[in-house]
């Protein structure tokens, strides 16, 4: 069902990566994305659509992330990029046009912001009932709840209006006709418009796929109410040294419950953000909960794959997301560049884990010998070379080789060879 309810939207956008390179002109000449009245009508003649279908179609590619607006430019979005071969791409598109349903309909325009932005604050709950009704449920109910949850949302801001107020209308009929009732006629039109439920004959139902998505979104308010080690408020630094000392799944259970409750784009920042700072188990750690994000990461890591900190492990990532098995991922990573993550590596065990622990991660090393490996972490140049290599003298059983692990960190102090 999503994907043929952004069918028309992938076409357009599809059209637009063909049609509209780098440096041609048409897609976001204005700042704001939209398109120039010259591509439209190309877009449309090409198309066999009206000018009007292709605003509509590019705008709605544009809510669901299959063509992304940055500055003045438009391109397409890693959600197209997946269209033909990513189901989960797709619904993480619809999903995003149903996160946006009061930008998909226009809003009516006699209306005061405010009375608009609570409509939309108080819509969860609608729909909620909605989902739970699991069938058609008349609009006078849903205006009943709407100005439940609007008195509600009031009261919790505290309002008191001012100036005389209009006697209580006794007659049920005339009670209906309050000022919310074409908002809500509004926000229903809206959400049938996006395809998360049908609206006619004075009652509303959820598609399949608007209830899915409904459940979806209480799933996930639940598993954010229920962070299982409870670092859910923490910012990501935090969180992920509270993840340090957690098993694997129950590592992921905390990044899922942490990624709930906060926008994506934000959590992702959060997360690299971390990984750029000098604790290198964070680093780790932060690339592992990017994981759990999945696919809506992969432009962010990306552009990052060139920071010498980030690299090892943004290469990593992109190709495990690219379908490559995680055991040989390590096979994208030049000599050098798995070099210097086991030297990351190490400073983490070093800092955060035991001697034993130090001298097991020597095993790992690709090099054949130790003196290999010494030369090559010696030339690899990570800041915590000296650091590592004292550790790991002191921490390894063998006396002779943990001589020569001092005297190699010994040159690489003193710039020796």
């Amino acid at each position: 069902m999503a994907r043929s309810g952004l069918a028309t939207a992938a076409r357009v956008a599809h059209w637009a990566d063909a049609a509209l390179r780098p440096g041609r002109d048409g897609a976001g000449s204005d700042g704001k994305g939209t398109l120039s009245d010259a591509t439209a009508e190309r877009a449309a003649s090409d198309l066999g659509l009206t000018v009007a279908q292709v605003r509509a179609d590019w705008d709605t590619a544009r809510l669901a992330g299959l063509v992304e607006v940055h500055g003045d430019n438009a391109r397409p979005g890693w959600r197209l990029r997946a269209w033909d071969r990513d189901d989960s791409a797709v619904l993480r598109g619809w999903v995003a046009l149903f996160d946006a349903w009061s930008l998909a309909y226009p809003e009516p325009s006699d209306r005061e912001p405010a009375a608009v932005a609570e409509v939309v604050s108080a819509m969860p709950q609608v729909l909620s009932f909605l989902q739970l009704s699991a069938g058609p449920v008349p609009v006078e109910q849903l205006l009943d709840l709407l100005e439940q949850r609007v008195t509600e949302l009031r009261t919790e801001r505290c309002e008191i209006p001012y100036g005389p107020q209009p006697e209580p209308v006794a007659d049920p009929a005339a009670a209906a006709d309050t000022p919310l009732a074409p908002l809500l006629d509004w926000a229903l039109h809206a959400l049938a418009s996006v395809g998360a439920l049908t609206y006619g004959d004075g009652q509303a139902t959820l598609t399949p796929l608007g209830s899915w998505a409904v459940w979806v979104k209480l799933e996930q308010i639940c598993v954010a109410a229920q962070s299982p080690a409870g670092n859910i408020e923490q910012g990501a630094e935090d969180m992920l040294r509270g993840c340090a000392q957690l098993r694997p799944n129950a590592a992921r259970d905390e990044y899922r419950a942490w990624l709930a409750a906060r926008p994506v784009g934000s959590a992702v920042t959060e997360l690299l953000g971390a990984a750029r700072g000098d604790d290198a188990l964070l680093r780790g750690l932060a690339f592992e909960a990017l994981r759990v994000v999945g696919a809506p990461a992969e432009p962010d890591v990306r552009a990052v794959h060139d920071e010498p900190t980030l690299r090892p492990y943004a290469l990593l990532w992109l190709a495990e997301h690219d379908g490559v098995d995680p055991e040989d991922a390590h096979e994208v990573l030049t000599r050098e560049e798995a070099t210097w993550l086991w030297v990351d590596t190490a400073a983490a065990v070093a800092d955060h884990g035991e001697a034993p622990m130090l001298v097991r991660h020597l095993e790992s090393a690709l090099q054949p010998t130790v003196p290999a490996l010494l030369d090559e972490v010696r030339a690899v140049g990570h800041p915590r070379t000296v650091q590592v290599l004292v550790a790991l003298a002191a921490a390894h059983p063998d006396p002779a080789l943990a001589k020569a692990v001092r005297r190699a960190a010994f040159q690489v102090h003193t710039g020796g060879s």
